[in-house]
């Protein structure tokens, strides 16, 4: 197997930890970096340029995409999809998680814990938004900071206001989130490789610092999981379509939240915490995956005029309640249902006798019209547009 490390680092520990497991599994490796790729549009295949010449065939690659380069890191990752070329972590997947606000808008639509989260823009909406979120003390975040890089604690709401406008004016966006106060100074980096956690550490921070991150001067030690801690960080780093991550939680008195999911984690501090050869996992996994390079679902199923993909909540009422999968009406409406998931949980490629629930998520391919039946009418809110504030309607 031939295998490229996509990094700007060649000797920083994970890129060497990567590069070494992969040669004592006796495959083929390269440190290629990153913006030194040409995307080549004008062929009559998708192609790659590395230093001005043709790239040779790669079986996989490991992208270790720094968020300096994200934009050009993932085009080159999409490349490499299109080229059919295995990537445990997408280009989506790793825009997505590289973006805190994207990141969490996708996780707050799944039963999963993340702490009380909001984003504005207007200096007005700030205090409620303070507010929403549990009021102060709060924790002030840079949408696309790393390492602890641009997150701060506001003591109270005065000052928070003062800090978020300060950001505002140097045009930084920035999320307001819940301060989890029993949890101060400490959080779980959960290490995610396929559909299992590999590893875990405890991280806490050094004196009165609230960011337990190691580059902030923090402490680690090896951490055993519960097993709802570890659903949840497998279940954060699928919803991103991560194969690789590092996903860090904070224990609170309601169970664990999450707070970032990291498509590019380091390695040095959970190896040193765990003892456990972690890069070693990352290229077993790669080895018994790249057969099966990523694809765009959606987009390979939404070729067949009239068909597509879509989610369908089984509603109270439905005529779908109880019934067995295989004895429902959706063979008949031309619908195959792919995935359910219940209570937090995935069912990929459900039996024919699974029977179906109030509340099930049904991800279905098949005739867009039977599905659009199907969709139970949207629920309204009780607040009517006339009800907002906001200025007049202008004349037409």
């Amino acid at each position: 197997m031939r295998i490229a490390i996509l990094s700007r680092a060649p000797g920083s520990y994970a890129t060497k930890r990567l590069v070494k497991a992969t040669s004592d599994r006796g495959h083929e490796v390269r440190v290629l970096d990153t913006l030194r790729f040409g995307i080549d549009l004008a062929s009559d295949e998708p192609e790659l340029q590395y230093r001005g010449r043709p790239l040779p065939n790669f079986d996989a690659i490991i992208p270790r995409i720094g968020a300096s380069i994200t934009y050009f890191g993932t085009a080159v990752v999409r490349q490499f999809e299109q080229m059919d070329v295995y990537t445990p972590n997408t280009a989506s997947a790793i825009a997505a998680s590289r973006d805190k606000l994207r990141a969490f808008q996708i996780l707050s639509r799944y039963d999963i814990g993340i702490p009380k989260s909001t984003f504005v823009r207007d200096r007005k909406d700030v205090p409620e938004a303070i507010r929403r979120v549990g009021g102060a003390p709060v924790v002030i975040k840079l949408i696309e900071g790393t390492q602890g890089i641009g997150v701060m604690l506001a003591p109270d709401a005065a000052i928070a206001e003062a800090i978020v406008e300060t950001l505002h004016s140097a045009d930084q966006n920035v999320l307001l989130q819940q301060f989890i106060s029993e949890s101060k100074g400490r959080d779980v980096r959960a290490f995610v490789i396929g559909s299992r956690v590999v590893a875990a550490m405890r991280r806490t921070a050094q004196g009165d610092e609230f960011r337990s991150n190691l580059h902030r001067g923090g402490s680690i030690a090896p951490v055993q999981l519960d097993p709802e801690c570890e659903r949840v960080a497998v279940r954060a780093a699928q919803i991103l379509g991560l194969q690789v991550a590092g996903v860090d939680l904070l224990e609170s008195d309601g169970g664990p939240l999450i707070i970032e999911v990291n498509s590019s984690p380091g390695l040095q501090g959970i190896e040193a915490a765990t003892d456990l050869d972690v890069a070693g996992a990352i290229i077993d996994f790669v080895g018994n995956q790249v057969g099966f390079p990523s694809l765009d679902v959606r987009q390979k199923l939404g070729m067949a005029a009239g068909y597509g993909v879509a989610d369908i909540v089984v509603r109270d009422g439905s005529d779908l309640v109880g019934q067995a999968i295989g004895d429902s009406s959706l063979r008949d409406l031309d619908v195959s249902v792919l995935m359910v998931q219940k209570n937090g949980h995935v069912h990929p490629n459900p039996r024919r006798d699974h029977i179906l629930e109030v509340n099930d998520r049904l991800t279905c391919f098949g005739h867009l019209d039977s599905m659009r039946a199907l969709a139970p009418e949207r629920r309204r809110r009780k607040i009517q547009i006339d009800d907002l504030p906001g200025e007049p309607l202008p004349d037409l």
